[in-house]
């Protein structure tokens, strides 16, 4: 079985986006009526999946997908609570009629309502909602919910302890996932999102976190951002901060996914980090879209640059569904109560 653990619900049908236009509207003039979602029929979800997300997972040989809301549309800089409840709560209800459509493919990831600075209440209350009533198996969580600023407090501080009490008795991991950027310096793609991989993984070395949290798992995306390849850089650091050495400190609990998007960077990551931390994922209709001129596939046909690296039997599962199953223990239930075991 072949688990991608970084998919994003990019494709929504446009009624997604007119209720958040409206929201943004209603900000901006209090008198507007508080919108509500357009009524979507099955038959839209199916047609806004089955010729995009579906079609590229089957035609690529993939089983499963852990599925979000789109990322950059979570826009957690948007400060006002009520909102963002809202458009959670909304994103990921139409996450979970896709799981639900379609059990054998996907599987959820919820967005959180966080806002810059706000209390994290709303978001335990949210993740409770789509882990135990919808039946998802983790959550995305914003470091820098200003948007590129980085108002926030690190990860490591205490001010994220009650997200992560819930965490850890829902048995969920979280990806480290920013949004849009605000910040005219740092583009959303190219910047910003790698930026925040990064800067979390130093948060996460300058810390503490684990032997608080022993059993809390967070999944950096895109491949670690720089982290794979300036590891002697955080090894150093490690040493000179009198930190304990990378893998007992961090990567007992630190997993990074395969959106690399060319075979040089995935062999850099196969060479440097251990496999039990390598998770596949191709993030397909998300940031880099399109077909290489240089191979002539697609960019984000992430399981060709696997399959080129000619691994062991044993570590290819491992990459590509048993360590998906193990540091998410829901979706390893949900599969398996659908008949599809673990035969690792």
């Amino acid at each position: 079985m072949i688990i991608d653990c970084h998919g994003h619900y990019t494709t929504a049908p446009g009624a997604l986006q007119a209720f958040r236009d409206a929201q943004l509207a209603r900000l901006a003039d209090g008198a507007l009526p508080e919108p509500s979602l357009a009524d979507l029929s099955d038959d839209a979800i199916r047609e806004s999946i089955e010729t995009t997300q579906l079609k590229l997972l089957r035609e690529r040989g993939g089983d499963v997908m852990l599925f979000s809301p789109k990322a950059s549309g979570m826009e957690h800089h948007v400060a006002d609570p009520a909102t963002a409840r809202a458009w959670a709560r909304v994103s990921n209800e139409l996450v979970h009629r896709v799981a639900e459509l379609y059990p054998r493919h996907f599987a959820g990831v919820c967005q959180l309502p966080q806002t810059p600075g706000g209390p994290l209440d709303d978001s335990i209350t949210e993740l409770h909602r789509c882990v135990e009533d919808l039946g998802f198996v983790g959550c995305n969580l914003n470091p820098d919910p200003s948007g590129g600023y980085w108002t926030s407090r690190p990860l490591t501080d205490e001010y994220w302890f009650p997200l992560y009490e819930a965490m850890v008795a829902l048995d969920v991991p979280a990806m480290i996932h920013v949004s849009a950027s605000c910040n005219p310096n740092f583009h959303a793609l190219g910047a910003h999102y790698l930026n925040a991989d990064t800067s979390v993984f130093m948060q996460l070395v300058q810390g503490d976190l684990f032997s608080r949290f022993p059993t809390l798992r967070l999944v950096i995306p895109h491949g670690g951002g720089a982290v794979p390849y300036h590891w002697g850089r955080y090894r150093g650091l490690a040493d000179r901060l009198g930190r304990p050495p990378l893998g007992e400190h961090v990567m007992r609990n630190v997993f990074f996914d395969t959106c690399v998007y060319h075979q040089a960077g995935i062999d850099l990551l196969h060479r440097v980090i251990d496999v039990e931390n390598i998770l596949f994922a191709s993030e397909m209709y998300g940031a880099v879209r399109g077909v290489d001129p240089e191979s002539g596939h697609h960019w984000d046909d992430t399981l060709r640059y696997i399959d080129n690296l000619d691994l062991p039997a044993e570590a290819r599962a491992k990459v590509l569904e048993l360590n998906a199953r193990r540091v998410y223990p829901r979706l390893d239930a949900r599969l398996t109560a659908m008949g599809r075991p673990c035969r690792g």
